[in-house]
């Protein structure tokens, strides 16, 4: 049955492997004529990787490739909003296919070592679950360090409009004198702008891009004052004050609950690490919760068990003002 399983997955892969290969040959080699030609005409010698690309383009392509594909780009819909929020650089149809690949490989390879169907699927689908936690962790550090730059940015907006340049010049020293993320953000936003994209629309979109609230603040108090006027930098610097604060209250409250965000993930990993000892340790004594209908249905008890608790302590802790 292992041997089975195996072949199969191996099956599988190499025949996906092989399609990429096929449908991308023709295209690889016009790339290749390409670069050789602009290399001629800059006077520099031939690469010697263009003949042999490298495995993370390989990979690449046979990502493409499969986030391409109908089903792939109809589930990556849902998530495309928050990958631009996360600032990666996927598809939605991607991403889809690592969380099908996730799930896939993780069931595969424990019910070829196992041969327990059902605690294979239960553990795909938590492998399934995992991107998306990635993706929702890497879209709140993004808009931390976002927000962490929002008073610079503010500092100079203010003193810019106060030697003279307008709002948009403003911006623009703003895009050139602070690190990314803010800077990325600002440089796509003096884009739109340039394009022919009104400084409202294109502030919007950029508050609509970052979902942060102090940014969100910053936009209304902007679009108010264009329409009614008044000391632009006056307010801005107001408004610094006023997100200086709020960082400052946001530090001292997550250093208040730190205690309580520690043990939430010591109790939370706790089972995990406890149970997967036990698996090494002794395998049979595990292996009625997967073998049993009364041990399935505690064993989802405990996973249900562990995520409600988990959203808990995280209610818990998340103080908003």
């Amino acid at each position: 049955m292992e041997t089975v399983c195996v072949l199969t997955f191996l099956t599988a892969f190499l025949l996906v492997f092989g399609v990429v290969e096929a449908s991308s040959a023709e295209r690889r080699q016009v790339l290749r004529r390409m670069k050789r030609i602009a290399a001629r005409g800059r006077g520099q010698e031939e690469p010697q990787a263009l003949d042999s690309p490298g495995r993370s383009e390989l990979w690449r392509r046979i990502l493409a490739w499969a986030g391409g594909l109908a089903l792939a780009r109809r589930l990556g819909r849902l998530v495309d909003k928050k990958l631009e929020e996360a600032d990666i650089l996927l598809t939605g149809g991607e991403f889809m296919v690592l969380v099908l690949s996730a799930a896939l490989i993780t069931s595969s390879v424990l019910f070829t070592f196992t041969l327990i169907l059902a605690g294979c699927l239960v553990l795909g689908a938590a492998a399934a679950i995992l991107p998306f936690v990635l993706l929702d962790a890497a879209k709140g550090r993004r808009v931390m360090s976002f927000n962490a730059q929002i008073s610079d940015a503010l500092t100079i907006l203010a003193n810019s409009l106060r030697s003279g340049f307008s709002f948009v010049q403003g911006m623009d020293m703003v895009r050139n004198e602070l690190p990314d993320p803010i800077k990325k953000e600002f440089t796509r936003t003096m884009k739109e702008i340039t394009l022919g994209t009104t400084t409202e629309e294109a502030l919007e979109n950029l508050a609509a891009r970052v979902r942060s609230d102090d940014l969100g603040l910053i936009v209304t108090a902007v679009l108010i004052q264009r329409q009614v006027g008044g000391n632009l930098a006056e307010i801005l610097d107001n408004i610094a004050a006023t997100v200086r604060d709020r960082m400052r209250i946001k530090r001292e409250i997550r250093t208040l609950t730190a205690q309580g965000r520690i043990s939430g993930l010591i109790i939370g990993l706790l089972p995990l690490i406890l149970g997967g000892f036990m698996l090494v340790i002794s395998p049979n004594y595990l292996a009625e919760l997967f073998s049993t209908q009364i041990g399935l249905v505690m064993l989802l008890l405990a996973v249900a068990g562990e995520f409600v608790g988990f959203l808990l302590i995280r209610k818990i802790v998340n103080i908003k003002f």
